[in-house]
């Protein structure tokens, strides 16, 4: 049986739609999703909806965050800057592979504008299943959070 997530979502109004679709697709998969906004597709300013993701996933509130945007680069960049948060931007299966297995990424960046909703979908859950190596991934993680 696969592992169940606690997870923090959140977008901007260009993520709006992929956002509700994986939400939709979680919690039909059993996960606990707490929606964090925006709520609609009207224009917004993403750090708003962005960084709440990031702290409750630095806090542990939530093991996983999503977070999603036209491009989903000025999602990563404002989840980076919360201390303890390793988010990933990511187009495609293998790249959220590398995400979990290399970085131990805790918050996934998705671009609504960048691929379809079906891959989106499946970066989720490849990104969702994979594992972290540890190994000698170990040391350039502890690097990265200055450990």
């Amino acid at each position: 049986m696969p592992h169940l997530f606690t997870i923090a979502i959140g977008s901007d109004h260009a993520g709006f739609a992929y956002k509700e679709a994986i939400k939709a697709m979680l919690l039909a998969e059993g996960h606990t999703v707490r929606d964090l906004g925006t709520y609609s597709d009207a224009p917004c300013d993403y750090p708003d909806f962005i960084r709440p993701v990031a702290e409750a996933v630095a806090r542990g509130e939530y093991e996983r965050g999503i977070v999603l945007g036209g491009s989903g680069n000025g999602e990563a960049i404002v989840a980076n800057r919360v201390r303890g948060v390793r988010c990933g931007l990511c187009w495609n299966e293998q790249v959220a592979i590398w995400n979990r297995s290399h970085n131990d990424g805790n918050v996934l960046s998705l671009g609504q504008r960048t691929v379809s909703e079906a891959e989106a979908l499946k970066i989720v859950r490849v990104w969702l299943a994979t594992e972290f190596e540890g190994g000698r991934h170990l040391a350039r993680i502890r690097k990265i959070d200055g450990a």
